[in-house]
C-alpha cells in the first residue's frame, strides 16, 4: 500500500530537496505550506534560499501536469498540492493556526483510508498528529546516530612489550584494527594501566607517535590526552578540516584560536585567522543592537574576545602586567587593523572565496548540514577549516544532537584523509564548570 507523506513547511525550509526523498510514494503539500513558503521566499537567509529552491522545483514540475491532481517525479513517486483544507474546527484545533490546517489535510486523507505519514521538524505538530491517530515521523535524511558518533580516538589494551616496542621503534603495527585516517589510538599495557602510548594512524596504516613540536601551542599545554589530540590536528597543515565536539569548558574554541594564532603568526602558513559563529541567541533576543556592523558583531563575538584576551594575557611580560587589560586590547585591535585577525558573521560568508586562511567556525552545532556544506565550500587553496561545537547546547529549534550540521559532518567525512576529528569529554575550564557540565 502506497504511503502518503504530508510535509510540514519546516521540513522544506530545513532541506529544499525534501520533496525528492520519498521514493515511489506520494508527497502531499497542503496549500497552507505553499502560502508559508511564499512568506519566506524574500528572506535573505538560509530559510529564504530553501523556500525559493522548493518553489522553483514545484514550478518545473508543472510541465508534467496539474499539481492539484498530482504529477509524477523522477524518483517514481508523485507530488500533489491539496487545496481543499478543512476550515471547520475539529478535535479542539483552531483552524486559524496554519499548522492545524496542514494537519487537517493529513487527517482527511487518513479518514479516506489512505496510509498517511505526517512529516515535521516541529515536535508539537508531531504530538498533535499522533493524538489524531496519524503516522508521524521527523525528517531523518541527513541524521546520524549521535550515541554512536565517531570520537576520533580509541583505547586498546595490548601486552607490555607492544608499548615498549613502540617507544623504541617510534612505530607500531595497527594489529588489524580498521582505523580511520588521522584516528588516535591509546595503547594501554594490560598489566599496568599507567603504562601507555598515545599514537596516531599513519599514512601506511601503522601507528606513529604524535609530533613533539606540537606539545604546546601559544603558551598553552594540553591538560588531557584529548586536548593533545586536538592540538595535533589543529596544527597539522595536511589536515584541512578539523571538527571538535565537546561540552562546555572542554577547550574547543580556546585550542582552535590558539592554534590559529600560532599557525599564522609563528609559522606563517596562513595569511590570517578568520573567526565566525552563527548569530543564534540563547533564550529571548535582546532586540536590535545599535551601532555599525562591527559594533553589532562585537556583542556576538564576545566569547571569541574572551578567548583572545586569555591567550594574549599569557604572553604578556612581567614588566607589562601593570597595564594588562589595555595591553591585551591594543594587541587585539592591532591584529584586526593589520588584517591578521578577522571576525565575520556567517551571514556574510556565503559567496566568498577564502584562500590561505585559518577559518574557525564556533558553535557549529547550530548550523544545518546544508549550511555547513555552504561554509566548507568557501575554502580556497591553502585554507584550513575548524568546526567546533557542543551538540548538547543547540539553540536552533529544528535541530538536535543527531541532525545538526556538525555531527553530520563528523560522520560523513570520517574516512577522508584531509579530515580529523576529536570528541573532548573532560571540562578543563574550572571545577565549577566541570560540575555544571556533568550534573546539570
Amino acid at each position: 500500500m502506497q504511503k502518503y507523506f504530508v510535509l510540514d513547511t519546516n521540513v522544506l525550509l530545513h532541506n529544499s530537496d525534501a520533496i525528492n526523498s520519498f521514493t515511489d510514494n506520494n508527497v502531499i503539500l497542503p496549500m497552507t505550506v505553499i502560502e508559508e513558503l511564499d512568506n519566506f521566499k524574500s528572506h535573505s537567509d538560509e530559510l529564504g534560499r530553501n523556500a525559493r529552491g522548493v518553489v522553483r522545483q514545484l514550478d518545473s514540475l508543472r510541465i508534467k501536469g496539474k499539481l492539484g491532481e498530482g504529477v509524477p517525479m523522477e524518483n517514481g513517486g508523485t507530488l500533489q498540492i491539496i487545496t481543499h483544507e478543512s476550515r471547520a474546527a475539529f478535535a479542539g484545533l483552531d483552524m486559524s493556526v496554519p499548522d492545524n490546517r496542514i494537519l487537517s489535510v493529513a487527517y482527511n486523507l487518513h479518514k479516506e483510508g489512505k496510509r498517511v505519514i505526517f512529516v515535521s521538524k516541529d515536535i508539537n505538530a508531531r504530538l498533535k498528529a499522533d493524538a489524531l491517530g496519524l503516522g508521524v515521523m521527523d525528517f531523518e535524511k541527513q541524521k546520524v546516530n549521535f550515541d554512536e558518533l565517531f570520537t576520533g580516538h580509541r583505547l586498546v589494551s595490548v601486552p607490555a612489550q607492544v608499548v615498549d616496542e613502540f617507544y623504541k621503534k617510534k612505530e607500531a603495527d595497527s594489529q588489524g584494527m580498521e582505523l580511520q585516517p588521522n584516528e588516535f589510538v591509546l595503547l594501554v599495557d594490560e598489566g599496568n594501566e599507567k603504562h601507555t602510548a598515545l599514537t596516531r594512524a599513519g599514512k601506511d596504516g601503522h601507528l606513529v607517535p604524535l609530533n613533539s613540536q606540537f606539545d604546546s601551542v601559544w603558551h598553552l599545554k594540553a591538560r588531557s590526552k584529548e586536548q593533545r589530540m586536538a592540538i595535533e590536528l589543529l596544527m597539522d597543515p595536511e589536515v584541512q578540516l578539523v571538527t571538535l565536539v565537546g561540552q562546555a569548558g572542554t577547550g574547543k574554541t580556546l585550542l582552535a584560536v590558539a592554534a590559529g594564532l600560532e599557525s599564522v603568526l609563528k609559522y606563517q602558513r596562513y595569511d590570517r585567522v578568520l573567526v565566525s559563529r552563527p548569530i543564534v541567541p540563547m533564550g529571548k533576543d535582546i532586540g536590535y543592537l545599535p551601532g555599525s556592523k562591527d559594533d553589532k558583531l562585537s556583542n556576538w563575538m564576545q566569547p571569541i574576545f574572551d578567548n583572545l584576551t586569555y591567550l594574549l594575557r599569557q604572553g604578556i611580560g612581567k614588566d607589562e602586567q601593570g597595564d594588562n587589560e589595555s595591553s591585551v586590547k591594543s594587541k587585539i585591535d592591532k591584529m584586526i587593523r593589520d588584517n591578521t585577525l578577522e571576525l565575520e558573521a556567517l551571514t556574510y560568508i556565503r559567496g566568498r572565496s577564502i584562500p590561505r586562511q585559518y577559518v574557525i567556525i564556533d558553535e557549529a552545532q547550530n548550523l544545518t548540514p546544508h549550511e555547513i556544506k555552504t561554509i566548507i565550500s568557501r575554502a580556497g587553496e591553502g585554507t584550513k577549516m575548524v568546526l567546533t561545537g557542543d551538540p548538547y547546547q543547540i539553540d536552533n529549534p529544528y535541530l538536535d544532537s543527531s541532525s545538526n550540521g556538525l555531527t553530520y559532518t563528523v560522520e560523513r567525512l570520517k574516512d577522508q584523509k584531509m579530515h580529523g576529528h576529536v570528541t573532548l569529554k573532560k571540562s578543563e575550564r574550572s571545577p565549577l564548570a566541570a560540575a555544571a557540565a556533568e550534573f546539570l
